[in-house]
């Protein structure tokens, strides 16, 4: 056992002594393109309105990528940005772990490419696909790292430009998603808990309702895989909806259950920026407080493995999240993936 204050919650990794060292967010970081796309603009190229999507997602804008702008630019800038925030010389970075649906390449990892473009070049580097999970997964397995004390340093970061893999001509689909970054160094922090549990599951059972099919070894790209519009997101939103609120309530309540805390006890909770209704229904289930819920989709639409990781951004930046408090991270995407993270600050 540690010799960590008194907390009024416990610790799930102490309590069943995995405690080698504590981990915690040191700093975070966010990055998101200069061009905006409003509800207005989309209005232009597909058959929709402003207040279709408004009252169906709550998103009234997205950011969108140049062209020359790869998902390996983003989550570089975001990096840099939670480097100098912790204070961490490229040379401290240990192991980078990007999660992402959006690779630069299909190899070498876009990790490889962010640590050549930050500098830390003595890191560790390797992707992982959860989707919209893909930073709790990260939190989670740069987390163990820190705690075995394999290494000090780890910077984890969800990266994606999903507007290279979206159809413009779906209306049900392009209107959601936004490309963006945000990271996170993790490292032990004295006299700190940081990352109390995570709660994460997969069904992939259900692995078509949310896909991209092609360019992968079972749909290469061919002539007929790019006529059948196979690399661009296909999914079934009532589907999607369903499961997603039903899985993120039951992490959350896990995740919650093996803190022995509630959720009055959080400070804040950060869903997945997905839709404003499934945020709503999971705050409902969870009988959240509507001040404890934080939301920014509508600026930046569901960007995937860098939603949560954005929004925790901003709630740090705008006062809602302060050291020694608790909060919940919620998440759900493809796979099926999901997952619940409480973290003390």
């Amino acid at each position: 056992m540690s010799d960590l204050p008194d907390k009024e919650f416990t610790n799930p990794r102490a309590e069943h002594g995995f405690m080698g060292r504590t981990c915690s967010i040191s700093a975070v970081g966010a990055y998101v393109p200069e061009r905006i796309v409003t509800n207005r603009d989309l209005e232009k190229i597909v058959d929709t309105t402003d207040e279709w999507i408004t009252s169906r997602t709550g998103i009234k804008e997205r950011r969108i990528a140049a062209d020359d702008e790869a998902t390996s630019d983003l989550g570089a800038k975001a990096a840099l940005i939670a480097m100098e925030r912790a204070g961490v010389t490229p040379e401290e970075i240990d192991f980078i772990i990007v999660a992402t649906i959006t690779p630069d390449m299909p190899f070498p990892s876009t990790a490889c490419l962010i640590q050549q473009k930050i500098g830390a070049h003595r890191a560790a580097a390797v992707d992982i696909e959860a989707a919209c999970s893909g930073f709790i997964y990260g939190l989670e397995i740069g987390q163990q790292f820190i705690m075995s004390r394999t290494y000090d340093c780890v910077l984890v970061i969800g990266a994606e430009k999903l507007s290279s893999i979206i159809d413009w001509k779906d209306r049900n689909t392009c209107v959601l998603f936004g490309d963006g970054a945000g990271a996170a160094i993790l490292q032990h922090r004295p006299q700190a808990h940081g990352l109390l549990t995570a709660c994460m599951g997969a069904d992939g059972r259900k692995a078509n309702i949310l896909a991209m099919p092609g360019g992968g070894s079972l749909h290469p790209a061919t002539e007929a895989s790019v006529h059948d519009r196979l690399h661009y997101l296909r999914m079934d939103g009532k589907e999607v909806f369903k499961n997603a609120v039903t899985a993120m309530c039951r992490a959350a309540k896990e995740a919650l259950k093996r803190c022995d805390i509630t959720v009055d006890n959080i400070k804040c909770i950060i869903p997945h920026q997905a839709n404003k209704r499934i945020i709503d229904a999971v705050g409902d289930r969870l009988k959240a407080r509507p001040d404890q819920l934080f939301m920014n989709l509508d600026k930046y639409g569901n960007t995937s493995a860098a939603s949560v990781a954005v929004a925790l951004d901003e709630a740090v930046e705008q006062g809602k999240i302060e050291r020694g408090d608790l909060i919940l991270l919620v998440v759900f995407g493809a796979g099926l993936t999901w997952g619940a993270a409480v973290i003390e600050w």
